[in-house]
């Protein structure tokens, strides 16, 4: 049956609806909040990862609210819309700390807005409902669409401002806290977070840059912390790099060189810089390759075997001890074959294929090498310790013969 006809004044965008027609609506919201998702993960997949992220409970809940919103104002035009409206706010400041503009959520609202009216369309094959109704429940959606979008604008401006108005100064003070340890219940950071509306994470993931770095602070969101004019520019990333941030990243520092560290919890941002800067420092030393864009992640084995060189030589001259009494060029070789044994595991002909010598040749020098360390081959102790100074002397391009 059709639902009776329902004049209200028409400077209120859902007061054509008739009250009756909250009751159609609100079994089908389910299904309507699970379709959109699906759309708009699909037209968007920026949202499909923030949905996985720390605010995805908020984003769901948004859109929950969002449309149950809107039924319950048709059937109560004085129904509260005080906690959809914080969480629509939210939305706009989630978008200003990812470092987007507002196109990409309205683009979502309004696919929403259309996923809706086809759903509408359904209704009214099933309940016969009046094209008049139909056109009417278009305009409402829009003009609710309208309504979202101005409530997120606010949320939007609201983060954009505080930024403008704590200044960088105060956004460089919060940086310098974290990196120094201070802990993340302090007083002082928690105001310096009101001040600069900066939500404090989970985890972040630092930047170390080469100089000079000063250009590319304008195109960084408004959620990334920087440093840019110190003598070691860095930055801080809330969360870790997704791609959406490397995007960032190569459109806000185009041609410049930095290292990625590793994804910490925020305690812990010291560290990730640090090992980055590590990284660099390889680099200056001609142990990792010279890259535009370094990974921390992909040279963990080489920061460790080299984070105390001393101790490094210090653990060969003492695990290498039963060759010092062979002559330099004897030793040289034996060494050589120690380092290829250990890290292949191999039988003599894979050892001398890596060495480009006989495997008799190998098989001589593996008898040597027992004879000089008896045992401590067999010992897992010294053979790991043996391995580690090899590899790290080898990481170094020291000449590991001269450990005497």
């Amino acid at each position: 049956m059709p639902l009776p006809a329902h004049t209200t004044d028409v400077d209120d965008p859902l007061g054509p609806l008739p009250r009756e027609f909250a009751r159609i609506m609100r079994p089908e919201l389910p299904g309507l909040i699970k379709e959109i998702g699906v759309e708009v993960t699909r037209a968007f997949p920026e949202y499909a990862a923030l949905l996985s992220g720390p605010s995805g409970a908020a984003i769901r809940q948004g859109v929950e609210q969002s449309l149950y919103a809107f039924v319950d104002r048709v059937a109560d035009p004085n129904a509260s819309t005080a906690t959809r409206d914080e969480l629509l706010r939210k939305f706009g400041r989630v978008e200003a700390y990812e470092g987007r503009d507002l196109a990409t959520l309205q683009g979502a609202y309004r696919l929403g807005a259309r996923v809706a009216l086809r759903r509408a369309k359904d209704l009214g094959r099933r309940f016969d409902l009046s094209p008049t109704l139909l056109l009417t429940f278009a305009e409402a959606v829009f003009a609710y669409i309208g309504e979202l979008e101005s409530l997120s604008h606010e949320g939007y401006m609201e983060v954009q401002a505080r930024a403008g108005v704590a200044g960088e100064v105060v956004r460089r003070r919060l940086l310098h806290l974290l990196l120094a340890g201070t802990p993340l219940g302090h007083t002082t950071i928690h105001n310096l977070c009101e001040q600069t509306g900066w939500q404090l994470p989970a985890e972040v993931t630092m930047i170390a840059m080469r100089t000079p770095a000063e250009h590319i602070q304008p195109g960084l969101a408004v959620d990334v912390l920087a440093d840019l004019g110190a003598p070691q520019p860095h930055l801080l990333i809330p969360g870790p790099l997704t791609r959406e941030r490397r995007a960032m990243l190569e459109a806000a520092a185009p041609g410049s060189s930095y290292t990625i560290g590793l994804t910490l919890p925020t305690e812990q941002a010291a560290d990730s810089l640090r090992w980055a800067r590590q990284v660099l420092q390889l680099v200056d030393d001609d142990i990792v390759a010279d890259e535009q864009v370094l990974d921390c992640a992909d040279h963990l084995v080489t920061l460790w075997l080299l984070a105390d060189p001393a101790l490094v030589t210090e653990i060969a001259t003492r695990e290498l001890a039963p060759l010092d009494k062979s002559s330099g060029t004897r030793r040289a070789r034996l060494v050589e074959t120690l380092h290829a044994w250990l890290t292949t595991r191999g039988t003599a002909e894979q050892v001398g294929d890596a060495l480009g010598v006989h495997a008799q040749t190998v098989r001589y020098r593996l008898r040597k090498l027992d004879a000089h360390f008896g045992d401590r081959l067999e010992a897992p102790t010294h053979r790991f310790a043996l391995e580690a100074a090899l590899r790290a002397l080898h990481l170094r391009d020291k000449n590991v013969y001269d450990a005497e």
